[in-house]
């Protein structure tokens, strides 16, 4: 590490089952009689989200409840959303629901107390006032979003995604980790979901801008994850497997942010918005590829990453141990049913140089280990096609 570097989360994090139970509590503290409930829609009549709005009726909490949120939310969800919470005359935000959901709930606050447009605030540290007060609830073991200081809204006009960064205000100010939130996930989506999250530590990991507090975050990310993501594939009503996943979800969530990601998230931003994949989905056909790429630029983090998953490499050789990370994230991507090759999934031969050169534009190689030019960026691809 040779440049100056530095670690920060402001969320206060409550994890375990049933602690949703506590939110009376919070709403309490921020004397809040008037809430907005963002929600995925398709969680409004289960259990867990009725459980948790008769709580919310229980406590005489006015609530109004906005659902009407897509995949890579735009701006005119956040639009939409911001009238309700305006005319709702709320005083903070639950936001119940995966990454989009809490990405829309994040820009509602900041539109909320800093007015304007969502627009106004793309990029780093764009805002000063404080938001509404959020309190997140993720019902996937994906983003990170909860913990993260970045939220991503698509520009539909210009065809590119926002990404609206604050590593102080962005962060909700309590996340609640409840595996009861994650019980009717469907196994595709915990899937997806969950390599998203592993690539989200594995990538930061090994990302040039990784300190010594993200790694210790970043690897206890990766072993929790590896360990869990097949029982929680399998059975997302696991209780121990599903909070062993928000946990581990959560901690790369408050790393990536601040190592920045790799070559996996450069190729598969370009290969998810082409080709209408999903982002967790994009990701994991990637993966593999990339990993090996990587690997000679930090063999001995890779070989820390095999110890993560439960590999005995203490005895081996440092790249021998390196290669065993590769083979099993491959191993790993297999058992979850990923398909092997992105021509399975609709992408293109002809699209290949072009999504090339756009990832040489975007620059990764500020975080990736490996520097990697336009023709490598081709190579990869290919091999991965």
């Amino acid at each position: 590490m040779q440049m100056i570097s530095s670690f920060f989360c402001p969320t206060r994090i409550y994890m375990g089952p049933s602690s949703y139970r506590q939110l009376p509590g919070f709403l309490d503290e921020y004397r809040c009689k008037r809430l907005f409930v963002a929600m995925d829609a398709a969680l409004r009549e289960t259990e867990f989200a009725k459980s948790v709005l008769a709580l919310l009726a229980d406590g005489n909490i006015g609530v109004s409840i906005f659902t009407e949120i897509e995949p890579d939310p735009s701006v005119g969800t956040v639009e939409k959303a911001f009238a309700q919470c305006l005319a709702s005359e709320a005083t903070a935000i639950l936001a119940v629901g995966g990454g989009s959901t809490i990405d829309v709930a994040k820009a509602v606050g900041i539109l909320s107390t800093n007015g304007g447009r969502i627009h106004d605030y793309e990029g780093i540290e764009r805002f000063k006032t404080p938001p509404l007060p959020l309190i997140a609830i993720p019902t996937t073991a994906g983003t990170g979003s909860e913990v993260s200081g970045s939220c991503v809204i698509t520009d539909t006009e210009r065809g590119l995604k926002m990404s609206i960064r604050h590593a102080s205000l962005n962060p909700a100010r309590i996340a609640i980790l409840d595996p009861l939130a994650l019980r009717t996930i469907p196994p595709t989506v915990a899937c997806h979901a969950g390599v998203d999250a592993f690539v989200h530590a594995f990538e930061s990991f090994i990302a040039r801008n990784a300190n010594p507090f993200t790694d210790a975050v970043n690897i206890d990310a990766i072993r929790l994850i590896a360990a869990n993501i097949r029982p929680f594939v399998a059975n997302p009503a696991n209780e121990d497997a599903a909070l062993n996943m928000l946990c581990g979800s959560a901690l790369a969530g408050m790393a990536f942010g601040q190592t920045g990601l790799g070559n996996v998230h450069c190729m598969s931003r370009f290969i998810g918005a082409r080709f209408h994949l999903s982002h967790g989905l994009s990701n994991a056909l990637c993966l593999p590829t990339v990993a090996r790429f990587n690997m000679i630029a930090n063999p001995g983090k890779y070989a820390r990453v095999a110890a993560a998953m439960g590999c005995h490499v203490a005895h081996l050789p440092e790249l021998e141990a390196a290669r065993i990370a590769v083979e099993k994230i491959a191993e790993m991507c297999v058992d979850l049913g990923i398909p092997a090759r992105l021509r399975e999934v609709g992408v293109t031969q002809d699209s290949l140089e072009e999504m090339a050169q756009l990832c040489t534009e975007a620059n990764y190689n500020r975080w990736n280990p490996r520097f990697t030019s336009t023709a490598d960026f081709v190579a990869l691809f290919r091999q991965a096609y």
